[in-house]
């Protein structure tokens, strides 16, 4: 027999290493992560509104208003699906060449993605009393959802959000006149998308699309090889198969989307994060928003490491995202990394016998339970091994049948400690802490 690889330390080039086991550090958010603003489309706080200083607003029809904005957003919408340059810039304050270049890197960008859907819809009126006295009387700062349907990648329409300024420049014609005024009221997640941070390049492949700077056609050509593969990997290797497909944004942007690589441990360890899009938006209809499926966003100083078992964990993320936010994470990482640990094509075999014992050994004879949501990144070091460890358990002695379900029921309901209990004891006779005492006994035995 040949000699195989161990699984790999992920971790950032700069940092030291030792010679054995641990982790990517591949985040997943959580709704926690994303608060503020939340409910930006639902209402405005005292403090948003006019002040009694402030520029005298005009009488306005706000009917006819909203009735003309909405063509706007109607025209802008239907340019991008008909790739028509000039009737999506038709809208933007022609004195304001700025605005007017920004909206047509944002054109090129959005033409590049493919969609077939996609609509602008007004969520409610925003008040700045500096906005207003910029633009003049009649400004009007909306917060819009974007809905957008990838096509080939998203099986359901996606909600995004972001924030306009119009003025009414003549009578009954609203102009945009800004597209900034209130980005950082935006909710984290469901903003700064891809399209929004610079000129990027799209490429495609079958269930694949790849994001990356203009210009980098190796990296787009690259991650795209490994992306085909981590799908087929986890497609192959997730009960019941998955059918969804895989975006990767490697952008040289921090933050995208969900994904905040200023951060000080994030920029030093991640490689990647798989970041939420909504079916609703969060406060539509739950304060932390509806998921649909997930983005993988790579940390722009680790690109040169990902591979096809990164991107397979990923995209694990990716499969059980649409199941909901509060299965514990050991099992969301566990799982990730038994299916990023799996045989794969064009990666070679990993040494997982000898890995098992070794975490039994290292890691699960230290431990005291198994890891708490809490503290999983605190101590990423060993709560990757010991999540892999007690999936590789589950799979091993329930199969994947039951442990996809399990992780579904747990995904939708597991709110509390004692809701995660009573679901597992319903499917495998095993509380959290029986699990851990089981893990235990099989290493003893």
């Amino acid at each position: 027999m040949g000699r195989h690889a161990a699984p790999a330390r992920r971790r950032a080039a700069g940092r030291a290493r030792t010679p054995l086991w641990p982790f990517l550090l591949s985040f997943v958010l959580v709704a926690a992560a994303i608060g503020g603003g939340l409910a930006l489309h639902q209402s405005t706080t005292q403090a948003e509104q006019p002040s009694a200083t402030g520029p005298k607003t005009p009488d306005i029809d706000l009917v006819a208003r909203a009735a003309a904005v909405d063509k706007v957003l109607k025209r802008r919408a239907q340019a991008v699906l008909t790739d028509d340059e000039a009737a999506f810039l038709a809208d933007v304050d022609p004195a304001n060449q700025a605005l007017i270049a920004r909206q047509r890197m944002l054109f090129v960008n959005l033409t590049q993605f493919g969609f077939a859907k996609l609509a602008y819809q007004q969520l409610s009126q925003q008040y700045d009393d500096a906005v207003a006295r910029k633009h003049g009387p009649s400004t009007y700062i909306v917060a819009i959802a974007m809905t957008y349907q990838i096509r080939g990648i998203d099986t359901v329409p996606i909600r995004s959000m972001l924030g306009y300024t119009f003025s009414e420049r003549t009578a009954g014609r609203w102009t945009l006149v800004s597209d900034r005024d209130i980005d950082k009221r935006l909710p984290r997640g469901s903003h700064e998308e891809a399209w929004d941070t610079g000129e990027v390049l799209v490429k495609r492949a079958a269930r694949v699309l790849v994001v990356v700077e203009k210009g980098q056609q190796q990296l787009a050509s690259r991650l795209t090889g490994i992306a085909t593969s981590a799908v087929k990997a986890v497609s192959k290797s997730w009960p019941g198969g998955w059918t969804g497909s895989g975006v990767v944004i490697a952008l040289d942007d921090k933050i995208v989307r969900g994904a905040d690589y200023t951060v000080p441990k994030n920029a030093e360890d991640a490689l990647a994060m798989a970041t939420w899009v909504y079916r609703t938006l969060p406060g539509e209809v739950s304060g932390a928003g509806e998921r649909a499926d997930s983005y993988v966003v790579i940390n722009p100083r680790n690109r040169d490491r990902i591979d096809a078992r990164t991107l397979a964990h990923e995209f694990t993320h990716v499969a059980t995202a649409p199941y909901g936010a509060y299965a514990p994470r050991w099992l969301v990482e566990g799982a990730a990394t038994y299916v990023e640990f799996l045989p794969m094509d064009g990666a070679q075999d990993l040494a997982l016998p000898k890995y098992r014992q070794e975490v039994r050994t290292k890691y699960l004879a230290k431990a005291k339970s198994l890891p708490a949501d809490a503290v999983f990144f605190q101590h990423a070091d060993s709560s990757y091994p010991l999540s892999w460890l007690a999936v590789d358990y589950l799979f091993e002695r329930f199969g994947g049948t039951e442990v996809a379900t399990l992780y579904q029921e747990l995904a939708a309901l597991g709110s509390s400690q004692a809701e995660r209990d009573r679901i597992m004891t319903e499917h495998l006779g095993l509380s959290e802490t029986a699990l851990f005492r089981a893990l235990r006994a099989a290493a003893n035995s």
